[in-house]
């Protein structure tokens, strides 16, 4: 039981995949429906999707420290 803290702080992981997903396939989209555009989206999927991942490293991250550190009390 001490360590539910961190399991919920790990669900945060979800997010971030899901996006990256989501952006993954709008960008597939967008570039099939305008190939002369693709490095322009590509860029920006790239970018957007490092900064989904940011967010699920910082949850595991949370994770981890709520593991080590004692709890308050």
């Amino acid at each position: 039981m001490e360590h539910i803290g961190a399991g919920l702080a790990a669900l945060g992981v979800i997010g971030p995949g899901i996006g990256i997903g989501l952006l993954g396939g709008m960008a597939s989209n967008a570039i099939g429906r305008n190939p002369d555009a693709a490095g322009a989206i590509r860029s920006n999927a790239i970018l957007l999707a490092a900064f989904a991942e940011g967010l699920g490293v910082l949850a595991i991250v949370v994770g981890i420290l709520a593991m080590v550190l004692p709890a308050a009390k």
